[in-house]
């Protein structure tokens, strides 16, 4: 693993001073984009297979690149089905090193977040656990909306309950991140420095050879254990 990963540079300092309108004005309007036909067999794929398997408690990996964190999950929580969720088919297809064979209780899927939240949230699926590792900073003072709390979808991701974690080597996105899902009435939401002894990422493992520290910010939602 080469340790060269740059460390997000921004001109932000803090947390986006337009984050709560932002999140008040999400919160209260209905996010109406159409969503996309091979999202939905996606969706129709991961219902046929989740009730094959007694419909387990269910753990979403969000934005599982090459599904690495995915298998790890999986192996981890043996009682309950992982499903990572990518938007790349090439990330998802991409030959990934794991000792054994991928664990029976995994299912991986190219769709799309925002579509795939929303049918989560239509057909009444409640989450276990729910990850989001390292997603995209975007952290440019004007990216605010492109960062998952601050996206029309978020407050629908948000009410899918479970256990919320959400991990990055930039600070200022954990913090938002917290404060987004504290708006939105999420109790317990606790953010600490993050140095895990076994990296279940690709960016984690660089970002930690690389000398950057990680954060990450953890709430228990409403109907979880």
């Amino acid at each position: 693993m080469q340790a060269n990963s740059r460390a997000v540079s921004s001109s932000q300092t803090e947390a986006h001073p337009q984050l709560a309108r932002l999140v008040a004005r999400h919160a209260t309007t209905q996010f109406q984009k159409p969503v996309m036909a091979y999202n939905r067999a996606a969706f129709a794929l991961f219902l046929a297979r989740w009730r094959s398997a007694g419909t387990a408690p269910l753990i979403l990996d969000a934005g599982c690149g090459v599904g690495l964190s995915s298998r790890h999950l999986a192996a981890a929580s043996p009682d309950c089905f992982v499903l990572g969720i990518d938007q790349s088919a090439d990330r998802i297809e991409r030959h990934t090193l794991w000792p054994d064979r991928a664990p029976d209780n995994l299912l991986l899927l190219r769709a799309d977040l925002v579509d795939f939240w929303r049918l989560l949230a239509d057909e009444g699926v409640t989450l276990h656990q729910h990850f989001l590792l390292y997603p995209n900073p975007w952290p440019k003072i004007g990216h605010l909306a492109r960062r998952w709390h601050g996206h029309p979808v978020f407050p629908t991701a948000v009410a899918l309950g479970g256990v919320i974690e959400c991990r990055s080597n930039w600070p200022i996105y954990v913090d938002e991140c917290a404060a987004a899902l504290r708006q939105l009435g999420v109790p317990q939401v606790v953010i600490e420095p993050y140095a895990p002894a076994n990296p279940i990422t690709p960016f984690e493992a660089k970002y930690l050879a690389s000398g950057h520290a990680l954060w990450r910010c953890r709430s228990h939602m409403a109907g979880s254990a």
